[in-house]
């Protein structure tokens, strides 16, 4: 009696449809992942702080501090009075630069409200100050 050899062939076109229909799938993805990314640059390359400016300081628990150009502070209770402090410092000098500093606890909201409010009021340069490695 004769042995029956076993047929040592697999049929790849189901492979093939399955990775076409993964390759599309990832293709489609991909762009949608990329999107929320941030590249933050580093605090070593920063540029030097202008000759004077303001300062605007958002505390951990939110709270404001307005430093003038000479240094000397004034506590904020809302946007509404660092709109008012602002332009009370903008009138005596219309070209001065304003850094905002946010304590690294504080939520980026509060950071974030603060820049809108000073870049709403006209001011041109305006930066983020960061502490140096």
């Amino acid at each position: 009696m004769r042995q029956r050899r076993l047929k040592s062939e697999i049929n790849v076109v189901p492979y093939i449809d399955v990775m076409l229909v993964l390759l599309v799938i990832f293709m489609v993805a991909t762009p949608m992942m990329t999107t929320g990314s941030v590249d933050l640059p580093s605090t070593g390359t920063a540029p030097q702080k202008p000759p004077k400016y303001l300062k605007v300081e958002v505390k951990s628990d939110g709270g404001l501090a307005v430093f003038d150009a000479n240094g000397k502070s004034t506590k904020i209770r809302s946007i509404k009075d660092l709109k008012s402090e602002l332009g009370a410092l903008k009138t005596a000098d219309e070209t001065i630069a304003v850094l905002i500093a946010g304590d690294k606890e504080t939520q980026y909201k509060n950071v974030i409200e603060v820049l809108d409010e000073v870049k709403r009021m006209g001011f041109d340069k305006v930066g983020l100050e960061t502490a140096s490695k």
